[in-house]
């Protein structure tokens, strides 16, 4: 039996492979976006800025989608380090990066999809001291943080909006990809979320998910007992991290070229591709209408209990998920 090497010969010499960009191709690299955008366009996306704050589970596929579609440059924010328990769903994540930063894993990456692309790292994360220098020079802003962090995403939303710089957020809940987009003059992430009503942090994750999906469709196959808001933790699976990264990249080329539909808040977004459905609308009110104000109370309710009895955690009663904000 004849025995076929594994990996055909290649024709790239070492001087090359020293230097990436000698083999890169910008105009060939993304040849076969074209048709969906035009050479012009495609230009458009080659000057643009994406900031992204987080490059866990959301935010490093956000990154390699954006890369591969073109966009020029980023700026990048994350001080964490891969874990074993990030293998199910995070891009990056695998036994050789265990242990290394995210930001310089993740740089790694798109600097091999395109070693020409600007890139501005900022290993410690987002914070008031450097919110200004992350978002200098962006066209649009992808939230990849954390669900639970809750003060950097309020920074990140507040200097945003302050600066008019549209910003996306994509949830990858159960199945499924909530998303919301905020620019100028569409309603406040403020107004729209509401955490001025939370009594607590708690609250404010509470009413982030509500605003996120208020028809939450995951609800009939989510099995509730492995949520747990206050470790921080609950499930999650790469296909509706991949899903976020989609519809993200969509939007992205919507609000950069100037194209096609937005929808900002006050709608939202949720596509669940195990029930094969769609929901979108509109929260006139955000958080403040009475149908979310009645699901905030009476989940608030439950987890109180949760807390003092401590019981298995417990997500709002399905029957109520779905009542509509009028």
């Amino acid at each position: 039996m004849k025995t076929f090497d594994r990996f055909a010969p290649s024709s790239v010499t070492e001087e090359q492979r020293a230097d990436p960009q000698e083999l890169f191709d910008y105009s060939k690299a993304f040849s076969r976006n074209l048709g969906l955008v035009d050479s012009l366009e495609q230009n458009r996306l080659k000057h643009s800025v994406v900031a992204i704050a987080g490059l866990g589970g959301v935010g490093g596929v956000h990154l390699t989608t954006l890369a591969r579609l073109g966009i020029g440059g980023f700026h990048i924010a994350d001080f964490d380090s891969f874990e074993v328990q990030n293998f199910n769903r995070q891009t990056g994540a695998t036994v050789s990066t265990l242990g290394r930063p995210k930001i310089d894993v993740m740089a790694e990456q798109v600097m091999d999809i395109n070693p020409t692309v600007h890139l501005r790292r900022f290993g410690s994360g987002i914070s008031r001291q450097n919110i200004a220098a992350f978002l200098d020079g962006v066209d649009v802003v992808v939230d990849g943080l954390d669900f639970f962090a809750v003060e950097a995403r309020e920074m990140l939303f507040d200097e945003a909006e302050r600066r008019g710089i549209p910003l996306i957020t994509a949830g990858p809940i159960g199945m499924s990809v909530a998303w919301l987009i905020f620019r100028p003059g569409s309603m406040s992430w403020r107004d729209y979320f509401a955490f001025d009503l939370a009594p607590d942090t708690s609250g404010k994750y509470l009413l982030f998910a509500l605003g996120l999906t208020p028809r939450a469709t995951q609800m009939s196959y989510l099995d509730r007992n492995y949520v747990d808001l206050d470790a921080h933790r609950g499930p999650s699976l790469a296909l509706a991290v991949q899903l976020c990264a989609g519809v993200a990249a969509a939007e992205v080329v919507k609000l950069i070229l100037k194209r096609g539909t937005v929808k900002a808040a006050p709608h939202y977004h949720q596509f669940d591709v195990y029930k094969g459905k769609l929901v979108a609308g509109k929260l006139r009110w955000g958080n403040r209408g009475w149908g979310q104000k009645l699901k905030a109370y009476l989940y608030g309710l439950l987890l109180r209990r949760k807390t003092q009895r401590k019981e298995k955690p417990i997500l709002l009663p399905e029957e109520l998920v779905g009542v509509p904000d009028l």
